[in-house]
């Protein structure tokens, strides 16, 4: 009897004890919702602060354009701001949302390494931010991060070099190539260049490739704020010191459109026409894929801003209503004082052979438009 009583009172204990811990994990779930719900109420039709670097590049104005239409189809208000390049403006611009009362901050920076002291302003007042495209560098106070995968785009710049070649249906060359880098304050710029290297430095070291001007390093082949005028002066310079006599470029690698019509500028004026070195490019910029119609730049990669600015709207409603934004990466982004949790979307090479189903089959840009 005594036995049977004890395990009664054991069974006794334990169905108190499930349901007391039944009704803390239930009382927990309880205040989390409230907490979540809260957070959603407080922050319903919230100012967000968008700054984008500059008006100059066709991409960052559908960056702004597609972020902000994207925000205010959700209800929240919406101050965009371009900096045109200038450091000191965007910063001025970041502060002047955090005073105006923005709850988050959503930037793409012009110098990733810039805007310390303005993020901590930002932590200070618990506003939380999301890095848009390029990573913010050397702060604690980048909440997530959303972009493509940007040693991809390198890597896909190398290998439509290689296609537009030959290399791909087995020529030999040796091929003379010259070599751009994107901006050296640009933390992207470094994955551009090392996923293109990657490609690359083994077809330079069989001989298949030969940087003729000798300039393999990044440093050199590097053109500060992606400037077209400093990468055609940078090309021109090129060929008046390398390329003389018969000896001609076969390709140029460039990580951006805007650099690619400022090399083939040069290579015009120095002579060169259809067919042109294969240049390559990146953002599919308007003047850049007519370009590539006229048999001029050989290749972009396509990087749908409309789908960069889904992504990041939808990381700022999660965070804004007390929730975890989606990520797909959280290994590769390390800003010098964290690995930044990502989400990384696809790029897509695009070529003469396929820009009719990518881009006007997209709708990214209508057959009307490339004429």
């Amino acid at each position: 009897m005594h036995m049977r009583l004890g395990r009664i009172g054991g069974v006794v204990s334990a169905i108190a004890l499930a349901a007391t811990m039944t009704a803390c994990g239930s009382s927990t779930k309880t205040v989390d919702a409230e907490a979540s719900s809260s957070a959603a109420a407080g922050n319903a039709g919230a100012l967000i602060g968008v700054t984008m670097p500059t008006k100059s590049s066709e991409r960052w104005i559908h960056d702004g354009d597609n972020v902000k239409k994207q925000l205010e189809q959700l209800g929240y208000k919406v101050d965009l701001q371009y900096a045109e390049n200038d450091i000191p403006t965007q910063a001025n611009q970041i502060e002047n949302q955090i005073t105006k009362g923005a709850k988050l901050l959503i930037i793409a920076s012009i110098d990733g390494t810039a805007i310390t002291s303005q993020l901590q302003q930002a932590a200070d007042a618990k506003i939380p931010v999301i890095a848009y495209d390029r990573l913010i560098r050397n702060s604690p106070n980048v909440d997530y991060y959303a972009t493509f995968d940007n040693f991809k785009v390198g890597v896909q710049q190398a290998s439509s070099l290689l296609k537009g070649l030959g290399v791909d249906d087995g020529k030999k060359g040796p091929f003379n190539v010259e070599l751009f880098g994107g901006s050296p304050d640009d933390n992207n710029a470094t994955f551009f260049w090392n996923g293109a290297m990657s490609i690359l430095q083994p077809k330079i070291d069989d001989g298949t490739l030969v940087i003729k001007s000798g300039q393999t390093d990044f440093k050199q082949a590097a053109i500060l704020r992606w400037d077209p005028a400093t990468a055609q002066k940078r090309m021109e310079d090129i060929i008046t010191k390398t390329y003389t006599g018969s000896t001609k470029v076969d390709g140029v690698l460039s990580p951006y459109d805007g650099l690619s019509i400022g090399i083939l500028s040069a290579l015009k004026s120095s002579g060169y026409g259809k067919p042109y070195p294969i240049v390559t490019g990146q953002d599919a910029e308007l003047q850049s894929v007519k370009s590539i119609i006229s048999d001029e730049q050989y290749s972009t990669i396509f990087k749908d801003t409309r789908k960069l600015a889904e992504q990041t709207v939808k990381m700022a409603d999660a965070v804004l209503k007390g929730g975890q934004p989606e990520v797909n990466n959280t290994k590769d982004y390390e800003n010098g004082n964290k690995v930044v949790p990502s989400y990384l979307l696809d790029p897509v090479i695009v070529d003469k052979s396929n820009y009719k189903d990518v881009i006007i089959g997209g709708n990214y840009y209508t057959e009307d438009q490339l004429k």
